[in-house]
C-alpha cells in the first residue's frame, strides 16, 4: 500500500517537472488554428520557426507573431524568450500569425503562393473590416477578384443567382451607402467575375492585392503623435517611409519622408527623435501617447528601413534561388494548366459531340416513330384501297353483265333499225311517187288556171265589146256625155326611222404604289470594355452612382471623392511631398 501511495506521488511529481518543461501555444492564421507544445527555454524565433515551417513559407521576413497586451498590441521578440515577454499568461498562449511587413509592389516582390495567399486573406479581412478605406467601385472588383479565387472560372450552369448570398464581399460602409439590393451588388460583382475567365486562383489573388495595393491605407501603421507644438497629429509607417497626417483625414499625409531620407531613429521615454540624412537639416522629435507603443513604432520603422535598402539590392542566394524555383513552379503549372485546358478543350467537344449524337438519335427515333406511324397509315391505306378494289371489281363485273345486256339490246334495236330502215325506203318510195303526182298535180292545176285566165280574159273582152257596143248605142240614141269621177292618190305614209348611238366609257385603273415604312435603322450600341484597371473602375462608378445616398458618406468618402476629382492619387501624391526639400518638409512638420 506504501509503496503504490510512492509510486503514484513520484509520477505526479514527474509529471509537473513534465509540465513546466513545456507550454502550450495556439497560432492564429487567416485560414486556420493550430496548436503547438513548445518548450519553456524557447526564444520567439523558435516558435517562429516552427510556425513557418509548417506553413512551408520561406519569406519570413514578411511577418511575425502579434498579442494583445492591454489596448494595444505587440509583436514577439524573436531573440527572447517566449515567457519572458508580455505574452498572455493563460494557456494555450494565442498569438496571431500575420503580416508584419508589406511590399511596395506585391507582384515583383512576392515569390511564393502561400506568402501571396496569406497576404490576400489579411488584406481581404483589412478590407472588409475597414481598417483599410476603400471606394465602393473598387470594393466591386476586389469582390469579383476574391470570387475567382474561391470557385474558379465562372460557369453560368453552376454559379446561378443566389450563389453569393453566403458571401462576405463588401464592406458594410459601401452597402449602407446605396440603395441597391443584395441581388443588385451580386449582379454587378457577378458581371466582373465572369470578365476574369482562364486565370488560376494565384492570379486572382495577385490581381486582387495589385488594386489593393494603390489604396491610401493599405499597409500604413497609424499612431498618435504630438509634435513641438503639441498639435495632435497621425504618424504613419508603411513600406515606403513615415507619413504625417492631420488627426481627421487618414487617406492624405500632409508631409512624407521617405525611408532614404532618414539616417537614424530612436527614442526616449515618450519622445521620439528622427536623424534625416541631410546633415543641415535638424533632428525633428515627436511624442507618443505611450513607451509601449514608442517600442513598437521604433520595430516597425527599422524592419521597414531594412527592407526598404533590401529591395533596393541585389537579391541574397536564398531568394534568387526561391525566385528560380518558383519560376519553374509556375512554368510547370503553365504548362499543366495548358494541358488542363487542352483536356477541357477536348472534354468539351466530346460533350458536345455527345449532345450532337443525342439530339440525332432523338431526331432518329422521332423520325422512326413518324416513319412507323406512315407505315401504319400505308397499311390503313393498303387495306381501304383493297376494300375499294374489291367493291371496284364488283362494280367492274355488274358493269360487265350491264355492258352485255346493252350489247344485246343494240344488236336488237340495230334489227329493228334495220327493218326500220326497210320500211323508210318503202315510205320513201311511196313519198317520191306522191311527190311526182302532187307535181303532176300543180302542173295541172297551173294549166287549168292559165286556162281559166284565158277564159276571164276572153270573158273580160267580151264583156268590154258588148260594153262599148252599148254605149255607142246609147250614144246614137242619147247622145248625152257622161263623166265619170276622178280617182284620188293615196298618199304613201313615211317610212320613220330612228337610230342612237351607243356611248362607250372606257375607264382605266391606276396603278397605286405602296410606300415602305422599314426605313429605320438599328442603333448598335457599342461599349467596350477597356483593360485599363481604371477604366474599369470609372465604369463601375458610374454604374452605382444613380443610387448613392450622399447623406451617410463618412468623412473618408468626402475626402477620397475630393482627392478623385483633383486626381490625386497615393503615389502622385508621395512624389509631389518629397519634391520639397527635408529641411523644408521638417520645418513644415513642426508648425503643424
Amino acid at each position: 500500500m506504501a509503496s503504490a501511495l510512492a509510486a503514484k506521488m513520484g509520477f505526479n511529481s514527474l509529471m509537473r517537472k513534465q509540465s513546466r518543461r513545456n507550454f502550450n501555444v495556439r497560432i492564429c492564421t487567416a485560414e486556420s488554428d493550430m496548436e503547438f507544445s513548445c518548450e519553456v527555454k524557447w526564444k520567439g524565433k523558435d516558435l517562429f520557426d516552427l510556425v513557418c515551417r509548417t506553413l512551408g513559407l520561406r519569406e519570413t521576413w514578411f511577418f511575425g507573431l502579434r498579442y494583445n497586451i492591454k489596448d494595444t498590441v505587440a509583436w514577439l521578440k524573436m531573440e527572447k524568450k517566449v515567457l519572458d515577454q508580455e505574452v498572455p499568461k493563460e494557456e494555450p498562449i494565442t498569438l496571431h500569425f500575420l503580416a508584419k511587413f508589406y511590399p511596395e509592389n506585391a507582384e515583383e516582390e512576392l515569390v511564393q503562393d502561400i506568402t501571396q495567399h496569406l497576404f490576400f486573406l489579411q488584406v481581404k479581412k483589412k478590407i472588409l473590416e475597414e481598417d483599410i478605406h476603400c471606394p465602393p467601385e473598387a470594393s466591386v472588383l476586389l469582390a469579383s477578384y476574391a470570387v475567382h479565387a474561391k470557385y474558379g472560372d465562372y460557369d453560368p450552369n453552376v454559379h446561378k443567382p443566389g450563389f453569393l448570398a453566403e458571401e462576405d464581399l463588401l464592406p458594410k460602409r459601401v452597402i449602407n451607402l446605396y440603395q441597391m439590393t443584395a441581388e443588385m451588388w451580386e449582379e454587378r460583382i457577378t458581371a466582373c467575375y465572369a470578365e476574369h475567365r482562364g486565370r488560376t486562383r494565384d492570379e486572382a489573388e495577385m490581381e486582387y492585392l495589385k488594386i489593393a495595393q494603390d489604396l491610401d491605407m493599405y499597409g500604413v501603421n497609424y499612431f498618435l503623435i504630438r509634435n513641438k507644438k503639441g498639435t495632435g497629429l497621425l504618424l504613419g509607417v508603411d513600406a515606403l517611409g513615415l507619413h504625417i497626417y492631420e488627426s481627421d483625414n487618414r487617406l492624405t499625409p500632409k508631409c512624407s519622408f521617405p525611408w532614404n531620407e532618414i539616417r537614424n531613429i530612436s527614442y526616449s521615454d515618450k519622445e521620439f527623435t528622427i536623424k534625416p540624412v541631410d546633415k543641415k537639416t535638424n533632428v525633428f522629435k515627436f511624442n507618443s501617447s505611450r513607451l509601449r507603443v514608442n517600442k513598437l513604432i521604433l520595430q516597425l520603422c527599422i524592419g521597414n528601413h531594412d527592407l526598404f535598402i533590401r529591395r533596393r539590392r541585389v537579391d541574397s542566394l536564398e531568394v534568387q534561388q526561391m525566385r528560380s524555383q518558383a519560376r519553374e513552379e509556375r512554368a510547370r503549372k503553365q504548362v499543366e494548366r495548358q494541358r488542363l485546358q487542352r483536356e477541357q478543350q477536348l472534354r468539351g467537344d466530346a460533350e458536345r459531340a455527345r449532345d450532337e449524337l443525342k439530339r440525332r438519335l432523338i431526331q432518329l427515333q422521332d423520325e422512326a416513330h413518324m416513319a412507323n406511324d406512315a407505315l401504319l397509315r400505308s397499311e390503313q391505306t393498303a387495306d381501304l384501297l383493297a376494300e375499294k378494289a374489291q367493291i371496284a371489281e364488283e362494280e367492274a363485273k355488274l358493269l360487265a353483265q350491264k355492258a352485255a345486256e346493252a350489247e344485246t339490246e343494240m344488236q336488237r334495236i340495230k334489227v329493228t333499225a334495220i327493218r326500220g330502215q326497210e320500211e323508210r325506203r318503202l315510205m320513201e318510195q311511196k313519198m317520191l311517187e306522191a311527190e311526182m303526182l302532187a307535181l303532176k298535180m300543180a302542173e295541172e292545176s297551173e294549166r287549168r288556171a292559165k286556162e281559166a285566165e284565158q277564159l276571164k280574159q276572153d270573158l273580160q273582152d267580151a264583156r268590154e265589146s258588148e260594153r262599148r257596143a252599148k254605149h255607142k248605142l246609147l250614144e246614137i240614141t242619147s247622145r248625152t256625155v257622161y263623166a265619170g269621177p276622178g280617182l284620188q292618190s293615196d298618199s304613201m305614209p313615211r317610212d320613220l326611222s330612228f337610230s342612237r348611238d351607243n356611248l362607250s366609257f372606257d375607264f382605266k385603273d391606276t396603278d397605286m404604289k405602296r410606300l415602305s415604312m422599314e426605313i429605320e435603322k438599328e442603333k448598335v450600341e457599342y461599349m467596350e470594355k477597356s483593360k485599363h484597371l481604371q477604366e474599369q473602375l470609372n465604369e463601375l462608378k458610374t454604374e452605382i452612382e444613380s443610387l448613392k445616398m450622399k447623406e451617410r458618406e463618412t468623412p473618408l468618402d468626402i475626402i477620397h471623392n475630393q482627392n478623385a476629382e483633383q486626381g490625386t492619387s497615393k503615389h502622385s501624391n508621395f512624389k509631389k511631398l518629397t519634391l520639397q526639400s527635408t529641411k523644408s518638409r521638417v520645418a513644415f512638420f513642426e508648425e503643424l
